[in-house]
């Protein structure tokens, strides 16, 4: 009995000292009259100044579980970051970021980017090199802060939220570049801007979100596609969109996917943490997949085609056409040497023909 009264008290006492440690780690910043508080994650072997990057949590998420879950410290260490988690205050019964879906007197705009100087006086943050992300509310609170903000932040990754009625009758303050990420098959934020789980319309649809921040950022109308190699046997595709512009304009998009962090790059195609951070220092991609290379023409005629082009291949190739939103609309098993191919029941517009060797070409279908 003593032994295993024992253990019961070691295992309550470890319990609690695990508990006190992660509480412990909770930071306050007081805000117009209120506590707010926040997790920081500094690198163990930092230089003498930080990017900073601001996670943002979703709708009824608090900062302790976030941080076990993708554990920062880690992401601080491996990037060489300072990592920020803020805590969003409570708001009919859940925490909840004031991002213009609703009501609000509560400025965490305001809070955000005071919290910034703040820690810029006691850590030696690169204050060119301010990052902000999020996912779902965290999402849109993400667009509000490029909305607002632009002109101090660097790059926002907003995943699976979206930019508010509210907040889209608004200018943005700056050009900033932005990676949107969003699956189609998300029953909560819905990429069409509906929820069903909520039941209602929540903000602008995914290519309404694309279109404000093209005229935003001065971007292109027509984006370089990218597709990820599908390696995986997860059920999902996932495409990337790049404008160029003033400023860089992202969107992957996740065929199929739900409303999820994709975060392991062992079971899923990407990791949205990891391509966020090639975005954000720059090695984003763009226009290594489904994008157009002067050295890599593939041999057909005519282009521009009401509906039929020849094209000659040296090899067997399977031959695939995509739309401009990344789906395959036609698929062709080639032989050596010229064919006939007939796309004459394809709406007109742009299309991408890619071969089995990587080659691709764009393909302009009139009628």
């Amino acid at each position: 009995m003593k032994t295993r009264n024992l253990l019961k008290i070691s295992v309550l006492s470890a319990f609690l000292l695990l508990c006190g440690q992660l509480f412990s780690q909770i930071q306050t910043f007081e805000w117009q009259g209120t506590q707010r508080q926040y997790l920081i994650k500094i690198p163990e072997n930092h230089s003498e100044t930080m990017p900073i990057l601001y996670f943002l949590h979703g709708l009824g998420d608090n900062i302790t579980r976030l941080d076990n879950e993708f554990h920062f410290q880690q992401v601080a260490d491996e990037f060489q970051w300072a990592v920020v988690i803020p805590q969003a205050l409570s708001q009919s019964g859940a925490t909840m970021w004031n991002a213009g879906l609703m009501a609000s007197s509560i400025d965490d705009s305001g809070f955000l980017m005071a919290l910034l100087d703040a820690l810029a006086e006691q850590y030696p943050i690169n204050l060119d090199s301010v990052f902000f992300t999020g996912f779902s509310m965290g999402g849109f609170m993400t667009h509000r802060m490029a909305i607002e903000h632009g002109d101090r932040i660097t790059a926002c990754a907003p995943v699976s939220g979206l930019i508010t009625h509210s907040m889209a009758n608004q200018t943005a303050v700056a050009p900033v570049r932005i990676l949107h990420i969003h699956g189609t098959a998300d029953p909560v934020v819905g990429y069409d801007g509906n929820s069903q789980y909520f039941g209602g319309n929540l903000g602008l649809s995914v290519d309404a979100i694309l279109d404000y921040w093209k005229n935003a950022n001065h971007c292109v109308d027509e984006p370089v596609i990218d597709t990820f190699p599908d390696l995986k046997n997860d059920g999902l595709r996932f495409v990337r969109y790049t404008y160029e512009g003033d400023a860089e304009l992202q969107h992957i998009k996740v065929i199929g996917g739900n409303h999820t962090w994709y975060m392991s790059e062992s079971q899923y195609d990407i990791g949205y943490m990891t391509e966020i951070h090639k975005f954000f220092v720059g090695n984003g991609g763009g226009g290594e997949g489904i994008a157009e290379s002067e050295d890599h023409h593939l041999d057909l005629w005519p282009n521009p085609t009401s509906g039929c082009f020849s094209i000659k291949v040296e090899a067997a190739t399977n031959l695939e056409v995509m739309d401009l939103q990344g789906r395959s609309v036609a698929k062709y098993n080639l032989t050596p040497g010229t064919h006939q191919i007939d796309l004459g029941d394809l709406p007109e517009g742009l299309y991408f023909i890619k071969g089995e060797n990587g080659k691709v070409q764009k393909l302009l279908l009139t009628k």
